[in-house]
């Protein structure tokens, strides 16, 4: 019986990884004490914008509510409120908490006036840890990088070539923008002994003095390369990831920025080549046609 390559030797094949929208591993971590949410600040920074926005609502609810709840412990302690509303007691925290004071309800008892001094402690430290958290979501430096779709296999100066396209979407440049490549693939070794490799991947160009418009980027499948022998059947079959990163830094903000991008193996074009998306204008400007961005055509 023929022996199979080491490349396709994968034993995840029958335990697929989970991968997210963006082909990005979900891992499930056993045994780990730390759970993210004994890191509030981080999460309140990587999740979404409408899970961020319900968070904070949900917080300022929840802390009006608590102290409504509190006003309504101290019996009729607040003026002009009706005795034992929740409704009067919530929307006083409201104005306590945002410092509005429109002065038709007041704290009338000692104990009134002292949950309102905490209530009004607790407000400027809610708004000035929520400012800081807007601020920093805002200011995060972020790349608007497009990559291809997919990625096409097909001879170059003679040798065949992995090729896919990247682009800048913002009207700015990318300075010292350096590509890198990686082939991520779950093997076994000769002593049965599973584990996760990564393998380089030489680019015929990493890197770029200014990102401005497109860029192919290029891997020859040559004996060095970790694809090197795969024939489109076998790239089928195989089982993999490519993983690109692009870091440089945004002329714009003068900040590092990095994007990323998955390929797998059913996102590979064997015997394909882009379709043309530059071209000069009569003025002699260039011209770039995103509409074709993702397409290949055959040799």
């Amino acid at each position: 019986m023929k022996r199979r390559p080491k490349f396709l030797r994968i034993f995840d094949r029958d335990r697929p990884l989970t991968r997210s929208r963006d082909r990005s591993l979900n891992v499930i971590r056993k045994g780990s004490s730390h759970s993210r949410w004994r890191d509030p600040y981080h999460l309140l920074l990587i999740v979404s914008w409408p899970k961020f926005l319900a968070i904070i609502s949900l917080y300022y609810v929840v802390a009006n509510a608590l102290f409504a709840l509190a006003y309504l412990a101290g019996g009729d302690c607040i003026e002009n409120a009706h005795p034992g509303s929740f409704a009067d007691a919530f929307f006083f925290s409201v104005q306590t908490m945002a410092s509005i004071g429109y002065g038709a309800m007041y704290p009338r008892t000692y104990y009134a006036n002292l949950v309102v001094a905490i209530e009004a402690l607790a407000g400027l430290m809610a708004l000035s840890m929520a400012t800081g958290l807007m601020f920093a979501r805002f200011s995060r430096p972020t790349a608007r990088v497009l990559f291809s779709r997919v990625a096409a296999i097909a001879p170059h100066h003679g040798v065949p070539t992995l090729m896919f396209r990247a682009a800048n979407e913002r009207h700015n440049q990318i300075l010292s923008a350096e590509m890198r490549v990686s082939l991520l693939r779950d093997e076994v070794t000769a002593e049965g002994q599973a584990m996760r490799r990564f393998y380089d991947m030489k680019l015929l160009r990493s890197n770029t003095p200014i990102f401005m418009l497109t860029w192919t980027v290029m891997h020859p499948i040559d004996e060095m390369s970790p694809l090197y022998g795969l024939t489109a059947e076998s790239l089928a079959e195989a089982n993999f990831d490519l993983i690109v990163t692009l870091t440089g830094l945004d002329e714009t903000v003068s900040q590092t920025i990095h994007a990323r991008h998955y390929f797998g193996a059913q996102d590979i074009r064997w015997n394909m080549r882009f379709v043309d998306i530059l071209s000069r204008m009569p003025d002699g400007l260039l011209a770039i046609d995103y509409t074709n961005f993702h397409d290949v055509t055959p040799l």
